[in-house]
């Protein structure tokens, strides 16, 4: 059998250790990939196939694409579900004897994939470590973009659902016990487009996960994590993934920070997707939904941050009432507001500058997007200063406005550089006396010759003594036979000819060096100054995240006072003793996308004693779902620290939001209707606590009609008992017998929706109303 070239046994040598992937295997301007992976590659990406003599009686089949251009190729790889992994040259070819080394030096996988063209700016792209157990399971979760890493620990396997689809990672990796649990595994890979890759279970010994995450915070204490046994092996293992696929020490990834899921209200996937929080039920898009109404961000960091809040809404009165604070100083200051918004119009994501620093993968362009953001912080830091108390107060004390880092680079770094850091054209003049010597040799080169020819002439008394250039022996000095009597002694003969001689002197020779090899020399300088600079900016990567937090903050507030000041949304009280009352509420969506047309506010008061379960009642159309749905968003938006759309409101905190609202088949796996129906009333009712808020929209559609009423009734009954003490309860249903509950048990009330006839004409006047409807209206 014929030999291998010394090529394709080196790629053969990288390619064993990473069967799983497709190798980019760089040879000069091109990731080349080769057999089974240029045959997959060539079919997915749809370039063409080509081939290459590998030492083989048959030729390899090969194909490439530019490494320049290299992304779009890999995100699509990816998003089809491969990993790739990145083979570079590690040496100098210069300075290579041989084949040049080559290595990967990184492993791309959906969740690790932080290429730019692959992200969304307004949401983190996370990927999240799953440690299942009979007991619970244990989670991490990690945005490598931001450096954002904490961890939790839930009980079972609802609130686990409830984490992954309220984070939708691009990535679980999991221990074989979720896999084989059934655990939605097809809604996660189907629906949601979540990759999942399970590990061996040496992965999740305990032992080796503390010794993984004690590597990279050496100075964090253990003993704080006792609470989360398997959050510690899910970390543990996170960081072990991301070093084996990154190959880098990850400095960015900011402190692990532990979180309980009881500390936040709990919004179930079913309520998220009712409410329509961050995108809409019908096409997916975030206008439409209550995100789309709320963000009037200016930042990436903004975007992402508001986000968070509104689907992790708080549940502690003090920190509620601290953030409603800060947004109504800013109502209240609306120069100041306007001013803060305009200054972060042209901030860049410095959460995600801060990966590139740590990656080494931060060019030129983007030293300078960061040094003219950090142009507006001493301002920002500013206007913050002029509230004296509060979160505002706070912000402006922490903020770090860095101008050191402004300085370095706005000395160091040209302000229209290349993309490219290979090339020069990277330093500014006068940042470094070497560069700008070499910069001069290669434009005043002539003019130096010239100068030294003079100098010498006169030195010498050799009055047609010459500098010329062959390509033999570089520069030299030229005297002719005639001046032969004045050559000094420090002159060095090179060659002698018929008529002359010729000679270099050691100051001759040190410049026509710096000549010749000044633009070499100068590159290789640049590149070294500018990774200086951006190494310096890595070791300064907690300060650049500290001031990401407080711009992103900053970003966020200015955006929740602006929506309240143009949308007329007021300032709700926050009580504990659990009572909704609501004047003049209406839905935030759906007002702002009604035109020609006056939205009809409607009020609200639920408590958890004599009114704790409303029965609505009315026709198709009037309204109901509306008025049930803006309630518990005025709710949520209160309890995120927003200001609300009403006369006025004073919200008891709830601690979760349930929704049942429309009927849907799940015939993929096996549900019908009435089966999807009861199923998620069960999970309500074996879930909901007192302090909870309940929305059910026709419970019992699913069945026949006395079915349906002998469920929605006996629903009733369950949460007025003894079991559910008090939660607070919308309920609308066309079985007007549920009306007769009123006075039968306690806390029910009855309330309608007003119509108006006239003649043959039926006018539902959207506004609630105590009693119960009297017609069906039905046709």
């Amino acid at each position: 059998m014929a030999k291998m070239t010394p090529m394709m046994e080196q790629y053969f040598e990288i390619k064993k250790n990473y069967p799983d992937c497709i190798l980019f295997y760089r040879l000069g301007d091109f990731y080349e990939m080769f057999f089974e992976d240029a045959l997959t590659a060539s079919k997915e990406l749809e370039i063409t196939l080509t081939g290459r003599d590998c030492g083989q009686k048959e030729r390899a089949p090969m194909c490439g694409v530019p490494f320049h251009s290299c992304e779009p190729y890999i995100t699509k790889l990816i998003e089809k579900g491969y990993r790739v992994a990145i083979c570079e040259q590690v040496e100098d070819p210069k300075a290579a004897k041989g084949i040049v080394k080559r290595d990967v030096i990184r492993i791309v996988t959906p969740g690790t994939n932080v290429l730019t063209q692959a992200l969304d700016e307004t949401r983190n792209q996370f990927i999240m470590s799953i440690f299942l157990q009979d007991e619970g399971s244990g989670i991490a979760v990690c945005d490598l973009t931001t450096g954002e890493f904490r961890l939790t620990q839930v009980e079972n396997a609802d609130s686990l659902h409830d984490e992954i689809t309220r984070l939708t990672p691009a990535e679980i990796i999991c221990n074989d016990a979720f896999c084989i649990s059934g655990a939605q595994m097809d809604y996660y890979k189907e629906k949601m487009g979540i990759v999942i890759t399970p590990l061996a279970g040496n992965w999740f010994d305990a032992e080796e996960c503390r010794k993984h995450i004690s590597g990279q915070y050496p100075d964090l204490s253990m003993e704080s994590f006792s609470e989360y046994p398997f959050g510690v092996i899910a970390a543990g293992v996170m960081l072990r993934y991301l070093h084996e696929t990154q190959k880098t020490s990850l400095s960015h990834l900011s402190d692990m920070i532990p979180y309980k899921i009881s500390n936040y209200m709990i919004l179930d996937s079913a309520t998220r997707r009712n409410l329509e929080v961050c995108e809409t039920l019908r096409d997916k898009h975030k206008r439409g939904s209550l995100l789309g109404v709320l963000d009037k961000t200016k930042t990436a960091m903004g975007a992402r941050l508001l986000r968070k809040m509104t689907e992790q809404p708080l549940i502690r009165k003090k920190e509620i009432e601290q953030r409603l604070d800060a947004v109504e100083m800013l109502q209240d200051h609306a120069m100041a507001r306007e001013e803060l918004r305009e200054y972060m119009r042209a901030i860049y994501d410095l959460g995600r500058l801060t990966m590139k620093i740590s990656y080494q993968s931060a060019n030129p362009r983007d030293l300078i997007s960061f040094k003219n953001s950090l142009y507006y912080l001493p301002y920002i830091k500013e206007i913050l200063q002029q509230f004296d108390k509060g979160m505002l107060h706070q912000m402006a004390r922490d903020l770090d406005p860095l101008e050191d880092l402004y300085q370095l680079i706005d000395k160091a770094i040209c302000e229209d550089p290349p993309v490219t850091i290979r090339e020069g054209d990277i330093i500014q003049e006068g940042y470094d006396e070497e560069a700008d010597h070499l910069k001069k040799a290669r434009t005043d080169g002539k003019t130096w010759l010239a100068e030294l020819e003079t100098r010498e002439r006169e030195k010498t008394g050799i009055k047609n003594l010459k500098v010329k250039y062959n390509k033999v022996f570089g520069y030299y000095l030229e005297v002719t036979n005639s001046y032969q009597d004045l050559v000094p002694d420090y002159y060095i003969r090179r060659q002698t000819l018929a008529n002359s001689e010729r000679y270099v002197t050691e100051e001759l020779a040190e410049l026509a060096d710096t000549i010749t090899h000044a633009q070499e020399k100068l590159y290789e300088l640049e590149y070294k100054l500018y990774t200086d600079v951006r190494d310096y900016l890595a070791s300064q990567i907690d300060r650049i995240q500290q001031s990401a937090r407080i711009i992103a903050w900053t970003d966020v507030f200015c955006a929740l006072a602006y929506v309240a000041e143009h949308h007329n949304y007021v300032r709700p009280a926050i009580n504990r003793r659990g009572v909704i009352d609501i004047k003049g509420g209406r839905h935030p969506v759906v007002e702002r996308t009604i035109k020609n047309e006056l939205f009809v506010d409607n009020d609200t008061y639920l408590d958890q004693r004599k009114n704790r379960i409303s029965i609505i009642t009315g026709p198709n159309m009037a309204g109901k779902s509306t008025y049930m749905r803006q309630t518990a968003l005025i709710v949520l938006m209160a309890q995120i620290g927003s200001f609300v759309p009403a006369r006025s409101a004073n919200i008891g905190i709830v601690d979760r939001i349930f929704t049942r609202v429309g009927a849907s088949d799940d015939l993929a796996s096996g549900q019908s209707t009435f089966m999807v129906e009861m199923t998620e009333v069960a999970h309500i009712l074996h879930n909901a606590t007192k302090n909870s808020l309940l929305i059910f929209d026709e419970i019992g559609r699913g069945t026949s009609t006395y079915d349906g009423l002998s469920i929605a009734w006996a629903v009733v009954e369950f949460i007025a008992g003894d079991a559910m003490a008090g939660a607070k309860t919308l309920f609308a249903t066309h079985y007007h017998e549920l009306t007769e509950l009123e006075g039968k048990i306690a806390g029910v009330n009855n309330y309608c929706i007003a119509v108006k006839e006239k003649k043959d004409t039926i006018v539902f006047l959207r506004k609630i109303v105590k009693g119960g409807a009297d017609k069906s209206y039905g046709i």
